[in-house]
């Protein structure tokens, strides 16, 4: 059962539909539905069909390749997307830096950037994990020493997601060590991959896959201009991404599709009337169904999310724990076939399954998400 809604959205859900329907490559859906990664340039040229109608970044103002849509608007989208499914408008661009740039950009950054990064002719990652600084983002020692026009970086960058796919890097680097407490001092760059002195090596995770890499800077020239916001003043700007990016991870769609999948996986094998799997079904519906309501009380309510912005965190923690059951959950229905680590017929529940086993960790681990909820109810 759907949520009630409106005639103007449910004309819009259908013409969502509808367009996936026409424009997403039947090979792109295919493999999605089997829980493999589409190819960089699958996504870059879904991306591309996506700006054409201003959805690549629904949220954003048209003036910058936005749509300038609703709350719903944007959630029924999303939804749509990851149910059908089809490749999101890359994270790291649209809900990340993007937000940032129309916050805390001069206006010539917000009209370099904000068109290139919604039709994605350049591709972000994201440079703040280090060695000791992870968790505790604010320890960071990746420095930046002003010299004249440009920013001198040296350091190393760690857990880097696709930086051996990216363009440039939005980076945080310490430009003050002298600060009295660790979160000031703290500036936020623009560093374009290709500048010499970066050096990227591969991270292969237990997955079997290469998603994560390290990055190295080793004297590294960036102009003063691609600093966004106030120089020592990055610790504010992060908090903005990091309240978008952990409010993103609720990830309801992709877990109804993936739910579903295992359903239909369940009835494949014959295993569809175990009352055990039966009943774990149920429970793992309701519960996304709950945060699906949890979801909408976020999204549609400014005034919630200005009095308690722990709400990405709910959303960020529930999230993640259905994501994993219901990984959990394809594992035990698929059985030994499971155990097959590439198999681009049947999908990979293992590789699945291994994978989010990190999604506690990135975005802020659940730990830290549990504090900023402490932190709220004791304040």
């Amino acid at each position: 059962m759907e949520l009630q809604l409106d005639p103007g959205q449910t004309a819009f859900r259908e013409e969502v539909r509808a367009f996936l329907r026409e424009r997403l490559p039947p090979e792109v859906r295919e493999r999605m539905r089997k829980g493999l990664r589409p190819s960089r340039e699958q996504v870059v040229q879904w991306q591309r069909v996506l700006h054409e109608r201003g959805w690549a970044a629904p949220h954003w103002p048209r003036e910058f390749g936005g749509a300038d849509l609703g709350q719903m608007e944007r959630l029924i989208l999303m939804d749509e997307l990851q149910l059908a499914p089809a490749p999101l408008p890359l994270h790291f661009n649209v809900t990340m830096l993007g937000p940032v740039l129309l916050k805390y950009g001069t206006p010539e950054q917000k009209r370099d950037w904000l068109p290139r990064l919604a039709r994605l002719d350049v591709w972000f990652c994201q440079g703040f994990s280090e060695p000791g600084a992870g968790s505790d983002l604010a320890s960071l020692r990746t420095s930046a020493r002003r010299e004249g026009d440009n920013y001198i970086v040296n350091g190393q960058k760690i857990w880097t997601t696709y930086a051996h796919m990216a363009d440039w890097i939005f980076c945080l680097v310490r430009t003050n060590p002298d600060a009295a407490r660790k979160q000031e001092g703290i500036s936020f760059l623009l560093i374009d991959l290709k500048t010499p002195g970066i050096t990227i090596r591969p991270i292969h995770t237990i997955d079997g896959e290469h998603h994560l890499n390290e990055v190295f800077f080793d004297d590294v020239k960036v102009p003063a201009a691609n600093i966004v916001g106030e120089e020592n003043k990055g610790w504010d700007v992060t908090k903005t991404l990091l309240g978008s990016e952990r409010t993103g991870l609720a990830y309801v769609g992709a877990s109804r599709d993936r739910l579903d999948r295992t359903i239909e996986l369940a009835r494949e094998l014959g295993v569809d009337r175990d009352p055990l799997i039966q009943s774990e079904i149920a429970w793992l519906d309701a519960e996304l169904r709950g945060l699906e309501v949890t979801n909408l009380r976020l999204l549609l309510s400014a005034q919630a999310q200005h009095e308690n912005p722990a709400f990405a965190s709910v959303l960020k923690l529930k999230g993640v724990a259905i994501q994993q059951q219901i990984a959990q959950l394809m594992l035990r229905v698929a059985g030994p076939s499971a155990l097959a680590r590439h198999d681009d017929e049947n999908g990979v529940p293992a590789t699945r399954y291994f994978f989010t086993r990190a999604s506690s960790i990135y975005g802020g681990t659940s730990e830290v998400q549990k504090d900023v909820l402490a932190k709220t109810i004791l304040s």
